[in-house]
């Protein structure tokens, strides 16, 4: 059960997760032991399973795209660990329905795009795969 020390702790870490112990237990008002203890136990309990980059928006001219995958067979163990090699997929989720995997994509540009789609077509075990490019944001998250 999270607390509502635990969730002001994992809000702070989600809009910074380089902020320093020091500087959480000051926005929290409790001591940095309390707050090393705590982010401890949020690791260890599985809550918190990681920390990561966020990047800048993309460059004017980098291509963004949500590429559906269906996996052929019991291999998409083996796809997901081969398609986590690939820097191009920002994020990578298992999905239900007529697909099994959903990609984020990012590249610097359409050539790298045509490239990466080749790539992703020649891992074994992936049989078909949709690949939709985001164009303006109507929300952002």
């Amino acid at each position: 059960m999270l607390d509502t020390l635990d969730r002001d702790l994992i809000a702070l870490l989600r809009s910074d997760g380089r902020a320093p112990v020091a500087s959480l237990a000051a926005a929290l008002g409790v001591s940095r032991a309390t707050v090393k203890a705590r982010l401890d136990r949020l690791v260890a309990d599985g809550v918190v399973q990681g920390f990561t980059v966020v990047l800048a928006a993309p460059e004017a001219d980098a291509v963004r795209a949500v590429m559906l995958v269906a996996v052929e067979g019991k291999g998409t163990e083996a796809v997901v660990r081969r398609l986590r090699g690939f820097p191009e997929i920002r994020a990578l989720y298992a999905t239900n329905g007529r697909w099994d995997l959903v990609a984020e994509i990012e590249t610097r540009d359409l050539p790298a795009f045509d490239a990466l789609l080749r790539r992703v077509r020649e891992v074994d075990g992936i049989g078909l795969t949709e690949t939709n490019l985001l164009l303006a944001a109507r929300k952002a998250g």
